[in-house]
């Protein structure tokens, strides 16, 4: 019952993103177009937390690209996880 549930529930988020305009800019000076994103970014678009998108790292759902001591992810790798996790659920 619990597992349904969370199922029931992953696919109504899942759908909401979908259903948002995928035209979505980040406030970021002088670019309408964010070509990498920080960990919190990604937690905020998935509300989720680090240690999700850590697990997702693990099983090669996420591509982590290191700049210095920091990890950034490609626009490109997240928008292929939402149109992957969107046609998975529906």
């Amino acid at each position: 019952m619990y597992w349904q549930r969370m199922r029931a529930v992953i696919k109504e988020e899942l759908r909401e993103l979908k259903n948002k305009s995928t035209d979505t800019t980040y406030e970021t000076r002088g670019m309408t177009f964010k070509p990498l994103y920080k960990i919190a970014e990604v937690c905020t678009m998935f509300n989720i937390t680090k240690p999700t998108i850590y697990d997702w790292i693990k099983h090669g759902k996420l591509k982590p690209i290191k700049i210095r001591s920091r990890v950034y992810f490609l626009s490109q790798d997240v928008e292929n996880l939402i149109r992957y996790a969107a046609d998975e659920n529906v």
